[in-house]
């Protein structure tokens, strides 16, 4: 018996390359699987690793909580600021505003924010926070270091920050935005490249101060 073969007629240029796109496609689509099955493969293993370390969260809260703790020793009856310097996880300073040392007797009646004279207000004696943190150092300077303040600094302590070498301020509140000492202050942060930024993590601190119980055994 003969059988009869049929001729396909040959393929075009074409087909051939629809057939090899094809391929292509298969190939990429497995490859893009194998990755996403990788990649899930890898969130399970790596699934107790936090994009921001555990450690940094609290100590951004704890160093906070600390500043404001410094805060309620200011005499001062209107604003209580408080500082906290700190060096590669370890506190190397801490102020409050106060009048100057040897003096607080003599200016216990100037703690006034209005006056029509000046000289009968707080603002010409008053010593900030950030200038008393840093006169409080217990290293040998405070170059590279953070400071956490409860306000953000005036012109003048951004000055003091700049000349002793702190980078990066983070602050709690800033209620003299609108100041054109605040604007100086800003200005003069900026152009010295002192990174600064509010500290957004207030109910953390709030739950850290309430957790503490003096009487826990």
């Amino acid at each position: 018996m003969v059988r009869l073969q049929h001729n396909m007629p040959p393929k075009t240029r074409g087909q051939h390359g629809n057939e090899e796109s094809s391929r292509n496609i298969n190939y990429i689509r497995s490859k893009k699987l194998r990755c996403v099955m990788a990649s899930k493969r890898k969130s399970k293993d790596d699934i107790s690793v936090p994009s921001l370390t555990h450690r940094q969260y609290e100590d951004d809260v704890y160093f906070m909580s600390v500043a404001l703790m410094f805060a309620k020793k200011s005499p001062d009856p209107s604003t209580k600021v408080g500082a906290c310097i700190v060096n590669e996880g370890k506190i190397v300073g801490v102020g409050f505003n106060m009048m100057p040392n040897g003096c607080e007797e003599a200016f216990i009646k100037l703690w006034k924010r209005d006056d029509e004279d000046r000289l009968k207000t707080k603002y010409p004696y008053v010593c900030h926070a950030e200038l008393n943190a840093i006169m409080n150092k217990t290293s040998v300077d405070v170059k590279g270091c953070t400071i956490y303040v409860t306000l953000f600094p005036c012109n003048e302590c951004a000055k003091l920050i700049i000349q002793s070498g702190i980078r990066k301020v983070l602050y709690l509140s800033n209620k003299y935005a609108d100041t054109e000492d605040n604007e100086a202050s800003v200005e003069l942060l900026n152009r010295a490249g002192v990174t600064h930024r509010p500290f957004t993590l207030k109910q953390e601190v709030r739950d850290l101060l309430d957790s503490i119980n003096p009487f826990a055994e």
